[in-house]
């Protein structure tokens, strides 16, 4: 019996940190650049002094210049996060979601090969 209640117990634990799967969106007619749309919401939200910056480096990510946000988006956590999935730490770390425009506009970047 307490191996059955173990075996379930770590199917339970494993079932629960399974993550959500990463909206894809309708980016017809959406072509954002980093230069112009996507550093200013980056500088604003994370790339500040305590997060995401080049002396900060929280969890190794540097998104306050192309070069890192662009490997950063390679990564399933950058949009993970951003779009608040469940499996994820959402971001920006205690503070409300960004709106949904703002999350568009950085996913269809992503899908659209994070053009600078």
């Amino acid at each position: 019996m307490k191996k059955i209640y173990v075996a379930c117990l770590a199917l339970t634990i494993i079932a629960s940190c399974k993550k959500d799967t990463i909206t894809t969106y309708d980016c017809t007619g959406v072509a954002p650049t980093y230069t112009v749309d996507i550093k200013p919401i980056l500088d604003a939200n994370c790339a500040t002094s305590s997060c995401h910056s080049a002396s900060a480096k929280k969890d190794g990510y540097d998104l306050s210049s192309y070069s890192g946000s662009k490997s950063a988006s390679g990564k399933s956590a950058f949009l993970g996060s951003i779009q608040h999935k469940s499996g994820f730490k959402a971001m920006p770390d205690g503070r409300a979601a960004l709106d949904e425009a703002d999350v568009k506009l950085i996913s269809c970047w992503v899908q659209n090969g994070a053009p600078q």
